[in-house]
């Protein structure tokens, strides 16, 4: 069934962030297309935030994704928290209620949904010492999935002390600003190292001696997914995680939030090959 002509009525999703992709876009409006729902998809970028979010209220948005650094400063600015978001204290999902009177804008975070189902799908499990390097709003997202799935035995690995060591303190961890002398079974990397146009593109978030002592490695960086850190640890034998597992995950549950259907995994496959080609 095709997608319904553009009309007045239908209805727009989108996208907030620093640095706007095609991931999202592409992704959502393939699944739109082929479910044959009145919706599009569009990524923004801004320097007015509240004026951003105003604008989602005010205009009927249905939803929009959140990405850095817009995901702890927009929280004031709504009316509502879903348990995924207001446990960790960021936002990756604004959800429109359309109420014509009142609209009212809830907050979630879908990267803590698909990072628990990673975390259960690879098998790793509480007895694994962790080393989770960043503590932005994806690191507490991160952090909250590793400690509610029991992990214990963890290193948060942050040059920010104040950041750090509050993320750590609130997900039950130890803070460190080194990454020397660390010995962890499990290596993640939540910062913006080896992302694809970024100034670090080529650094690898952890050294080469640390990756040899893992025995896997899962690297939140979803463009590209092979990372100079998951080249390295490919190369070093050990099990990875890429970032665009956690991308297409956190998508799907996006698209669930905006339109109350869930697409069955064939055609969640079709739609990422689709957003990655």
């Amino acid at each position: 069934m095709p997608r319904p002509p553009i009309s007045k009525t239908t209805l727009l999703c989108m996208s907030l962030s620093a640095r706007p992709g095609n991931f999202g876009t592409r992704f959502q409006n393939h699944l739109y297309e082929a479910l044959g729902l009145d919706f599009l998809y569009k990524a923004f970028t801004t320097t007015d935030l509240a004026a951003a979010v105003g604008g989602i209220r005010a205009l009927g948005i249905r939803g929009c994704a959140i990405s850095m650094p817009f995901k702890e400063a927009c929280i004031p600015m709504l009316d509502s928290l879903d348990e995924s978001a207001s446990a960790i204290g960021a936002v990756n999902t604004i959800v429109n209620d359309l109420d014509p009177v009142a609209p009212r804008l809830r907050g979630y975070n879908t990267d803590y949904i698909a990072v628990r189902s990673l975390i259960a799908r690879h098998g790793l499990t509480p007895d694994m010492r962790l080393l989770l390097r960043g503590s932005g709003g994806m690191g507490r997202a991160v952090a909250c999935a590793f400690r509610d799935a029991g992990f214990r035995d963890a290193l948060l690995l942050a040059r920010n002390e104040r950041t750090g060591s509050a993320l750590a303190d609130a997900a039950g961890f130890r803070w460190t600003p080194t990454e020397a002398g660390a010995e962890a079974d499990l290596l993640v990397n939540v910062t913006p190292l080896g992302m694809e146009g970024g100034p670090e593109s080529e650094t690898c978030a952890f050294a080469p001696e640390t990756i040899a002592r893992s025995r896997a490695v899962f690297d939140v960086v979803a463009i590209p997914s092979e990372t100079p850190l998951i080249r390295a640890a490919r190369a070093a034998g050990k099990t990875v995680i890429t970032g665009d597992a956690v991308l297409v995950l956190q998508g799907v549950e996006q698209f669930v939030l905006y339109t109350g259907q869930r697409p069955d995994p064939v055609l969640c496959d079709q739609a990422a090959a689709a957003a990655f080609a």
